[in-house]
């Protein structure tokens, strides 16, 4: 088969589309038919090798959506010519966090197409995973729409529904609001009746902002955010949504209520941020970690893809032999939405 493969780290160049030896089934996994993938931020650090060293050589991709063309000897959750997508969590399945539901904690927990390899990511013609990776697609959705939201929707899922705490009424400042995390992360408080302040970086985005369902926009690039945010809500807002890292936690403190809630799940911009330590402990706000999700909230928020109420948001296709133009695309924060590449 063809595959977007890596075997050193360095710009979008080492990027190159060869032949690689075609997947194989073993006793417990299945082999998919790429329709279509999608491009996330892990990408880019895996072929950077930064922050993270990923195994080369690699093929990266943590979403894809396709046919299953073959399933193992002790595969029965699955079937040839069935239509799925695939949960980007990778765990042993057996140890005490996994079998409690809670598979982020597993010590052997990578996140399949960065952290797994050699080889093994989305962006090639087929893939291999286990089959307990495997879940349907929704029906009402295209392949390059199945693609566009497995790692996100699990991701904010987790971060906002269940380390946040989302309820309705709550005011939720989403930074990066445009982007893959941003955009599930607006339709996700809409979708349970809180009012998401969105933060995007130019007014075109803040416009797709508000088709998703923002209630409130800011531009990074003109206004002042905290000064911005206290007019919208004086006391704060209960959770802020952040995951650039770097380059925002520091406000994210600082606007958050007294009480509320800063859920991190990332750090784009860069992850050795300084603090301020007085705006935790004196407005006893929390700041809480959160890391993908698991199998079981990838699936609860895909049925609300199937009701229409959470939308895949895909803002361009592209053939996989691009992914270097992609990847370059989300370097240079250009991207609306997710990307999708297909072989």
């Amino acid at each position: 088969m063809k595959a977007m493969v890596f075997e050193q780290y360095g710009g979008p160049e080492v990027l190159q589309w060869e032949e690689v030896p075609d997947p194989k089934a073993g006793p417990n996994d299945a082999v998919i038919r790429v329709r279509a993938a999608a491009m996330n931020y892990n990408d880019v650090w895996g072929r950077r090798g930064d922050p993270v060293q990923v195994p080369l050589p690699h093929i990266s991709g943590s979403d894809a959506a396709g046919e299953v063309v073959e399933v193992g000897s002790e595969v029965r959750s699955v079937k040839a010519r069935d239509e799925v997508i695939v949960h980007p969590g990778n765990s042993c399945r057996v140890c005490e966090a996994c079998t409690r539901g809670e598979e982020f904690f597993c010590r052997q927990y990578k996140i399949w197409g960065y952290q797994t390899g050699p080889l093994d990511g989305a962006f090639g013609e087929y893939v291999r995973v286990p089959a307990v990776q495997v879940v349907p697609k929704p029906k009402n959705t295209t392949w390059e729409q199945a693609s566009s939201f497995g790692l996100i929707l699990e991701t904010v899922w987790r971060q906002l529904v269940k380390r946040g705490r989302l309820t309705a009424g709550d005011y939720v400042l989403i930074w990066g609001a445009a982007g893959g995390l941003g955009s599930m992360a607006v339709q996700v408080a809409r979708l349970f009746n809180a009012h998401p302040i969105a933060v995007a970086s130019s007014d075109a985005k803040l416009a797709f902002c508000k088709e998703l369902g923002a209630e409130f926009l800011l531009n990074r690039t003109t206004q002042n955010i905290p000064q911005e945010v206290r007019k919208i809500v004086p006391a704060g807002p209960d959770i802020v949504f952040e995951h650039p890292g770097k380059a925002t936690i520091g406000d994210s403190l600082r606007v958050v209520k007294w009480g509320g809630l800063v859920v991190s799940s990332g750090a784009t911009s860069g992850y050795d941020a300084e603090i301020d330590l007085r705006h935790i402990f004196f407005r006893q706000a929390s700041l809480v970690g959160s890391t993908m999700g698991s199998r079981a909230d990838l699936v609860e928020g895909l049925r609300h893809v199937e009701n229409g109420r959470i939308r895949p948001v895909v803002s361009e296709v592209l053939p996989m032999q691009e992914l270097g133009r992609a990847e370059t695309m989300m370097e240079n924060d250009e991207v609306m939405g997710k990307v999708v590449l297909t072989p």
